[in-house]
This record gives C-alpha cells, sequence and structure tokens, in this order.
C-alpha cells in the first residue's frame, strides 16, 4: 500500500496487493462490481481509482493496486482504521503502508471523461541538485504532461525517505503511452470530493 499526503490537509492513498500467478482476476472484478460504489460518497475522500494489471495483458505480476486521493487526513484515517479496509485486511492480508509527501495535482484536457487506464512512473530524485531546485523542475514538467491528450486528472508526489517521484495519471483511453511507466486498466472510479482537490503545486 502507498499512503501519499498531498500536505497537511490533503492527502493521497493507494494499495497494491500482488497476487498469485494462477489468480483468477474475474474474482477481483466482480469485487470491485459489487463494492467499487460503496466510496462514491466518502466524505473526505478526492477520488479512487480501482485498478487492475494481468499478466495475459502483458503486465509481469496480476496487481489489484486501488489508488485514492484524500481531501483531508481525516478521510484517510477513517478508512484505514474502520470497515473499508479492514476488508481488504480480511481478503487478502494487510499489506505494507508507505508515506508520500504530495507534490501537484492537475486536472487533464480529458478530465471530463471517465478514466480508462491508469499509468504510475516512478524517478529518483538525484542528489546532484538541491532537492527544491529538483522538486520544482519536478512539478513543472507534471504541469506541462498534464496538459497531454487524453489526461484525465494526474498526480505528483515524493517519498523523501527515499527521494523518490512518482507521477500517477489517469487517462481517458484504454491504451495508455507505454513510455509512462507501469500500466494498469481501472474499473471503477469513486470522485465523492474530487473538486475539493485543488490544483497545481501544493505549497
Amino acid at each position: 500500500m502507498e499512503v501519499v499526503g498531498r500536505d497537511e490537509e490533503a492527502t493521497y492513498k493507494g494499495v497494491q496487493t500482488a497476487l498469485p500467478a494462477d489468480y483468477d482476476m474475474e474474482i477481483i472484478c466482480k469485487r470491485v462490481a459489487t463494492k467499487g460504489h460503496l466510496l462514491d460518497a466518502f466524505p473526505g475522500l478526492g477520488l479512487k481509482a480501482y485498478l487492475v494489471r494481468e499478466r495475459e495483458a502483458g503486465s509481469p505480476v496480476d496487481q489489484y493496486a486501488p489508488s485514492y486521493l484524500w481531501t483531508t487526513p481525516k478521510g484517510m484515517n477513517s478508512f484505514l482504521w474502520g470497515p473499508g479496509f479492514q476488508g481488504i485486511v480480511n481478503d487478502f492480508g494487510r499489506p505494507v503502508v508507505q508515506h508520500w509527501a504530495g507534490l501537484s495535482y492537475e486536472e487533464g484536457p480529458a478530465a471530463a471523461s471517465a478514466p480508462r487506464a491508469a499509468t504510475r512512473r516512478r524517478t529518483p530524485l538525484g542528489d546532484a541538485v538541491p532537492p527544491g531546485e529538483a522538486v520544482a523542475d519536478a512539478v513543472a514538467r507534471h504541469a506541462r504532461e498534464a496538459r497531454r491528450d487524453g489526461v484525465v486528472a494526474s498526480a505528483l508526489a515524493v517519498d523523501p525517505r527515499h527521494w523518490e517521484l512518482l507521477s500517477f495519471t489517469l487517462w481517458a483511453d484504454p491504451e495508455a503511452p507505454a513510455d509512462e511507466g507501469e500500466r494498469f486498466r481501472v474499473l471503477h472510479l469513486s470522485a465523492p470530493e474530487r473538486t475539493a482537490l485543488g490544483a497545481g503545486r501544493q505549497w
């Protein structure tokens, strides 16, 4: 699991569960079809994308990887310590939780479209440039990338423990660009407080 804080009042969170090679991914699809709507009005949730990637589609692993953007830490905490997260624990075991500091959020040209795919790209934040400069450059680049055709929304975050950037993007086209890192299929999107996520740099 990943938990990404966008700032002191907004938080992003995502879950990743690697599955056995012979796991029936239809179980995940049915789970999302029957339970995905339960967070469609969850307080404090900006958006949640229910994601999977599958070996039969070219992924190196079968994986269930829902990702969240929270508008408040209170919303995230009420999910983590409530029945919603416990349902994940019951079905898949308790995942490791990582925290990320949010840097930027952008709506793309396809913001009105339902996302069909998602990508996640991790990039080391090298030590040759001062952290502030490197992050400022990354945020500016992220703003430009979010304006590409087909982008629904995109978030940029940093792990200051390992000095690693994470770019997470939702796409309207089911065939997300191949050079954007790990690719996922979006099964459902819950976005009760998406408009409260803000836009641009978070400091």
